[in-house]
């Protein structure tokens, strides 16, 4: 019998070591050296400002690749915004600040809303390379005013999972939080519900291609992962179904991916 207890804890174990592509903390170790991680931020800022863009969408690779459910590339997405900028010796400068949803690493269930900067962004990737959408001139507009009067802030669910469904509003995750600001700037509304019908009737979701079983005995181990918000098909917003999303409805005039060598793939 002991041994029976012994096997089904090795087998949890592993399927739990499986990744459900958590990788949307604030905190974490440089992989990188600290001068690679700060010349890749600036590339990609400089790449933004030569699109002249004032808000733009951006995305990270926090879990290596090979961990990654098929069909997703990126675990953590925010919107950047130009803005003023206040060093820690008073100076003012411009510079992109990036406005997140990170789940806490100590509290994997819940989220905060955290601004940072592209190194900070970046410090933890897993890969260098960046997913970058740039959204219309109109949109860059709405985004940027939505932002600045701090109405963004009440669009945050705190109560975290990495498969949020973006279809309702019980959970939510980076991608998700990204979507409902981009759905308040567009429709100009704050109203959650609107923004879930919304998200409804337009944005397609990226399935998880992960079984039910998996994911439901990850949840068993952390709080950042459940399926109460899910009916069938686990599928939640990607940086990938956001840059369909945005192009299908002509709300985007284009999405790259940036690798460190300063190569481009066009999406």
């Amino acid at each position: 019998m002991m041994r029976y207890i012994a096997i089904l804890i090795t087998s949890l174990t592993l399927l739990v070591s499986q990744p459900t592509f958590a990788g949307s903390q604030a905190t974490g170790e440089a992989q990188f050296p600290a001068e690679d991680i700060v010349a890749f931020a600036k590339q990609v800022e400089q790449y933004a400002a030569e699109q002249q863009a004032y808000a733009f969408i951006i995305a990270r690779q926090g879990r290596p690749e090979k961990e990654l459910p098929e069909g997703i590339t990126f675990t953590h997405v925010a919107v950047a915004v130009y803005s003023n900028i206040e060093l820690d010796n008073g100076e003012v400068v411009q510079g992109y600040a990036i406005h997140n949803l990170y789940q806490r690493a100590k509290d994997p269930g819940h989220s905060d809303i955290i601004v940072d900067y592209p190194v900070d962004f970046f410090w933890a990737a897993k890969a260098m390379k960046a997913g970058i959408i740039i959204p219309s001139p109109a949109i860059q507009q709405k985004l940027v005013a939505l932002i600045a009067s701090g109405k963004h802030l009440a669009l945050h669910n705190p109560n975290y999972s990495v498969v949020a469904n973006p279809h309702n509003r019980y959970r939510q995750n980076c991608t998700e939080y990204t979507l409902d600001v981009l759905q308040a700037a567009i429709y100009q509304t704050e109203d959650i519900d609107r923004i879930k019908e919304n998200n409804s009737a337009y944005f397609t979701p990226q399935p998880v291609n992960m079984s039910r079983f998996k994911l439901a005995i990850g949840g068993m181990f952390s709080d950042g992962v459940t399926l109460n918000d899910h009916k069938g098909k686990v599928a939640t917003a990607t940086f990938g179904s956001l840059q369909r999303y945005m192009s299908k409805y002509g709300l985007s005039e284009q999405a790259v991916i940036m690798q460190s060598d300063g190569s481009i793939t066009v999406l």
